[in-house]
């Protein structure tokens, strides 16, 4: 069988394949939903139907054998319930069932929806089962029974920095539509009228795009739900503030919006706009935020929301919305708050590692209902993610969740094209948690991308794994950098030192030129144009570090080989092409960190690289090989305020993604205490941009009397490797700044100790 995502709740084999004709039935009536309709047109057409006419049941032209009849409407209408036999339609809002039936003369496709969602995701299944024939396209002989285990499924765009485009939002929704995701959150944090301007009404041309996006979003089955955040200055007692919101909310309705929002994350409930919130409800504070706001949403919901036809109750974010801790605010909340009001809620962090159904079970007894997670992944708004695509699978949510929530949305990039791998395994998940598999989900998602082009995907895992680190708040990520390039790496270590070198190179090589070459296959036509222009720094400095890591192993080759002067010549090349890749940045920026350099799997590809640079140049000198300081203890001078993401540790964690940071003098230092005495061959530097004008390094046996061995001046901020003369046994090893190159302090990502301990 062909794969179809998001992963159907059954899929099973019938039979065999029904060939598409060059003439194709379709039978349709007015219950037929028009946006399914136009689909499924568009999907024969695409792959073999030449003619498709469509004839109401019950009116088949006596030629109908012969050719492909494909039936499209509610699964109760008489001709479809009889056509889908013993495939079970399910009982379920947005269901559907999909039978293909093959062989001549009467091959038959039968989709039914339990209502018109579920009609037009049967198509988006069956657009799935065509498969390439001999002489033109089949379906997949196939019976399918489907539905979504959670009501909301899809994205916030609640990011700060850039909003998207017009253009970019009308494609979004599209995309939605291709993978069954029902909601879209209108909700950018740097949209003036969504937050600062909340009471003023939207200029006409806003006006005009976002009803031109509603309809889009309507076409696609996709709820356009509209968010206005006025908690920053809002005077939650005054009538005035009360009508200018529910008009903004009007305005929308009037476009065709039947499903609104009001966040109130991200405020402060320690004081009041207004002299007049303090007498409505006591003293700023947790219990009286959540009775002003409760008070106001409760006014929305039993005012606004019931009494316009169709509009969906009524959601919110609350003040408190990434904990578990129970509060006055929360018990306020779950006392007061109409029951229909959807509270959302981000986990047990802004960025969870992770969500499992116990947390999701206890947030909903602290809400007094079922909460519906805004999920902060992609995201890429905040300090942790600074020169960062996040590209990793959807992961970390544990099955099951669909019990305990009402749906799950996902916070993607400013990056809108290159969220889609995020937003995919995001929409597959909230489909069928309990048979979701990230393993599976990520390389689909990738082959969507790109078109179903099989080099294509495979350059995109090669580029998603090298941009797989997903951060949090703290200083752990909840996915690792490079997890398969890793693999490959440690692996060729462990051969390298175990005399086994040539076989090292061998097994290395293809993942080298893999990465080298990812990106002009990325660019080559088959992935989404749009795609290659969110990822283009990234592109351009993924090929300059493949590049690095094809010519550092062909250094070792050539060092391995005797070629001593060769070897030189290609380290020097391969360091040139690091420098450059360094150089590239992110500009112009679409992210509030701005123009920054593009991380490429930093931590293992550029450590790889650093490692490698060492082991030549200690080529000839005996135990020069390993690095002491992982298994070090690193101490400093100082941290940069005390932040705990700088602190010495971070200096010798074999992490390139993390750095240590001093205070603002010249004289601060950081060192490492050697788990054992050893003779020291080299010590290695990987400055982050605040690196030092000059420094000296320092040995010493009891951390107190301080010897000199190395005064060094660089030129600009990189990896310096200084080697040592080995010639007494140490334990503490310093870097110890003197002038600084900036008014920052002193920044290194990694401190490498190298030699060989002391029995």
């Amino acid at each position: 069988m062909p794969p179809v995502s998001p992963t159907p709740q059954t899929l099973t084999r019938t039979g065999p394949d029904a060939v598409v004709t060059g003439r194709v039935l379709l039978v349709a009536d007015s219950g037929t939903d028009p946006a399914a309709r136009s689909r499924l047109i568009e999907e024969l057409t695409a792959h073999g139907a030449d003619t498709v006419d469509v004839v109401a049941p019950g009116s088949l032209p006596p030629a109908a054998a012969g050719l492909l009849t494909v039936r499209l409407g509610p699964a109760s209408r008489p001709d479809i319930a009889r056509a889908l036999a013993d495939t079970e339609v399910p009982d379920h809002a947005e269901g559907y069932a999909l039978r293909v039936l093959g062989g001549a003369p009467h091959a038959a496709i039968t989709l039914g929806g339990t209502d018109a969602a579920g009609q037009f995701y049967a198509v988006q299944t069956l657009r799935q089962l065509f498969v390439p024939a001999a002489d033109g396209w089949k379906v997949a002989g196939a019976a399918v029974t489907d539905f979504p285990s959670m009501p909301l499924r899809g994205t916030i765009e609640g990011f700060y920095g850039q909003p998207w485009t017009h253009a970019e939002r009308l494609d979004q929704m599209d995309f939605y539509g291709d993978v069954k995701a029902n909601t879209y959150i209108y909700a950018p944090k740097d949209d003036p009228y969504h937050r600062g301007k909340w009471r003023e009404p939207y200029p006409a041309d806003k006006l005009a795009e976002l009803g031109e996006l509603v309809n889009r979003a309507t076409a696609n089955h996709v709820r356009f739900t509209f968010a206005v955040s006025p908690g920053g200055s809002i005077c939650y007692s005054d009538p005035a503030h009360r009508k200018d919101l529910k008009a903004k909310l009007q305005a929308l309705y009037d476009l065709g919006a039947r499903a609104f929002s009001i966040p109130l994350d991200d405020i402060s409930y320690t004081r009041w706009n207004c002299a007049g919130d303090e007498a409505a409800f006591g003293a700023p504070g947790r219990t009286a935020a959540a009775k002003a706001q409760v008070d106001l949403l409760n006014d929305v919901q039993r005012t606004f929301i019931t009494t316009h036809e169709g509009a969906r109750p009524l959601q919110m974010v609350p003040t408190e919305y990434g904990d578990l801790t129970d509060t006055s605010y929360k018990q306020t909340m779950r006392a007061t708050l109409d029951p229909a009001v959807v509270v959302m809620w981000t986990g047990t962090d802004v960025v969870p590692p992770k969500i499992t159904n116990q947390e999701a079970e206890a947030v909903s007894r602290l809400f007094g209902r079922k909460v519906f997670v805004w999920d902060n992944y992609p995201v890429n708004d905040f300090g942790n993610t600074s020169g960062r695509l996040l590209l990793a699978p959807y992961d970390k949510r544990e099955a099951g969740l669909s019990g305990h929530l009402s749906g799950i949305v996902a916070n993607p990039m400013n990056q809108p094209y290159a969220s889609k791998v995020a937003v995919f395994g995001a929409a597959d998940f909230a489909w069928n948690d309990r048979a979701y598999s990230a393993a599976t989900s990520w390389p689909r998602a990738m082959a969507h991308l790109a078109g179903g082009d099989r080099a294509a995907t495979e350059a995109l895992l090669v580029l998603g794994d090298l941009e797989h680190l997903a951060p949090t708040f703290g200083a752990t990520p909840w996915q690792p950098q490079a997890p398969e390039l890793a693999r490959h790496i440690a692996s060729f270590w462990q051969t390298w030192d175990e005399g086994n070198r040539q076989q090292a190179l061998e097994a290395l090589h293809p993942r080298a030129h893999a990465v080298e070459q990812a990106p002009a296959t990325i660019r080559g036509g088959a992935v989404e144009e749009g795609f290659t222009v969110d990822a283009a720094p990234w592109l351009d400095a993924t090929e300059l570090w493949g590049r690095a890591m094809v010519t550092m192993l062909d250094a070792l080759a050539a060092r391995q080989a005797g070629d001593k002067a060769g070897s030189e010549r290609l380290l020097g090349e391969s360091e040139e092409l690091q420098r450059q890749a360094r150089a590239v940045r992110v500009d112009p920026p679409r992210n509030s960190w701005g123009s920054v350099q593009p991380k490429v799997g930093d931590g293992v590809l550029d450590a790889f690289l650093v490692q490698a640079g060492v082991r030549l140049q200690l080529w000839d000198v005996a135990g020069g090989g390993e690095n002491l300081a992982v298994k070090g203890t690193a101490t400093a001078s100082g941290v940069e305020q005390d932040l705990d993401r700088l602190a010495p540790r971070h200096v010798n964690d074999g992490l390139m993604g993390t750095r240590w940071a001093s205070g603002y003098a010249d004289d601060e230092w950081v060192q490492i205490r050697l788990a054992t005495p050893a003779r020291v061959a080299a010590v290695t530097l990987a400055w982050e941009n605040a690196c030092a004008k000059q420094y000296t390094v320092q040995t010493s046996n009891d951390g107190t009397h301080w010897t000199t061995v190395s005064t060094q001046r660089p030129d600009s901020c990189g990896n310096d490797v200084i080697r040592l003369t080995a010639d007494e046994a140490v334990r503490y090893v310093r870097m110890q700044g003197v002038q600084r190159r900036t008014t920052w302090g002193y920044s290194i990502y990694e401190m490498g100790v190298y030699g060989a301990p002391v029995v």
